[in-house]
């Protein structure tokens, strides 16, 4: 069941609450958003005391009945939507927020170039993988914690927070050390003892969607960080697997109505993994801003031919640059603030 409070009520008054869902037999998860606390109380409504008579209580707003199995990061919970801060930059409110920066971190002056680019053309959030999940053992995996060191200067010379991914579960402290969000892949999206650790972590998740998972999966998937007391969720659709070969993968952007309808969490729209061609990515940018997309992830790098990875889907810092100069309008119309 969710359970609204009031705003501004006294803490006293929310510990009473929690206090009365454990003694009727629930488990408490708190979910701060920006105006009011939302709790979802996690048990078998058929079997224990209803929490219906909460209702009652002066500091509760409503109780409601959820039976969806992803109780949390439901719309039910939090009906306002939710907004995840990385850094000083909120990803979910009125501004539509741009990560951008390149595939992998190869070098100072290749990202150090990337990042202030990138910047310069109103992004405010800095992307670079340190480890990379490659097909083949014998590409690029990453600088590893080299990477990670030069993501944290780009970040203290740019003031831009960093989203870079996480592999492992012994890499958890290490990236959380570097990292302002913390990107589960497409290839763990359902490593659930990756997802849990990462979430006790308390940073930002965003968490990409599986290449053969099923939306209600994704939204299981996110459940994990939700019920391990971290809110800070972001859901990222980056492409599934289909029978076309056009295209690296087939870009689901209906992804963007149903996240909305079915989740109060932020949805980022990954167009560089998701068709994997750069020539597509402004076109499916377009069409992320237009559906109403919260952020766009999107692959940067100076010269996309010597990439040491994924040169295929990187856009230039020119072309990058262009592409935010005509999402403008299209924020605009799409009732979003635009970052420059």
């Amino acid at each position: 069941m969710i359970i609204v409070l009031k705003p501004n009520i006294k803490k006293a008054e929310e510990t009473a609450v929690l206090k009365e869902i454990r003694k009727l037999g629930y488990r408490p998860h708190v979910i701060r958003g920006v105006e009011r606390v939302v709790i979802g109380a996690i048990g078998d409504e058929r079997t224990q005391h209803t929490l219906e008579t909460l209702t009652t209580w002066p500091q509760v707003e409503n109780v409601m009945r959820v039976q969806k199995r992803h109780k949390l990061v439901s719309r039910e919970s939090h009906p306002r939507g939710s907004v995840v801060k990385a850094g000083d930059v909120e990803i979910g409110g009125r501004k539509l927020v741009v990560m951008a920066g390149p595939c992998s971190v190869e070098n100072e002056k290749q990202l150090m170039k990337t990042a202030r680019a990138v910047q310069k053309a109103g992004a405010s959030i800095l992307r670079g993988g340190a480890f990379k999940p490659r097909t083949s053992p014998y590409e690029f995996q990453g600088l590893g914690e080299k990477g990670l060191k030069l993501l944290a200067k780009a970040r203290a010379a740019t003031g831009m927070p960093v989203v870079t991914e996480l592999l492992a579960e012994n890499h958890v402290d290490l990236v959380a050390e570097y990292a302002d969000i913390l990107q589960i892949g497409t290839r763990n999206a359902q490593n659930f003892q990756l997802l849990i650790a990462a979430a006790k972590t308390g940073k930002p998740v965003l968490l990409k969607r599986g290449m053969s998972m099923r939306i209600e999966e994704w939204l299981l998937a996110g459940e994990y960080v939700l019920a391990n007391e971290n809110p800070n969720l972001l859901f990222c659709e980056r492409g599934i697997r289909t029978f076309e070969s056009y295209t690296r993968n087939t870009l689901d952007l209906s992804t963007i109505p149903i996240i909305k309808e079915e989740s109060h969490c932020p949805i980022v729209i990954d167009p560089s993994q998701g068709c994997g061609r750069s020539s597509l990515v402004a076109a499916m940018c377009k069409g992320a801003v237009a559906m109403g997309a919260d952020a766009l992830l999107i692959e940067v790098h100076p010269n996309p031919a010597e990439a040491w990875s994924d040169g295929a889907q990187q856009v230039t810092i020119e072309g990058f640059a262009k592409l935010m100069k005509d999402l403008k309008p299209l924020a605009a119309a799409a009732g979003r603030e635009w970052p420059t």
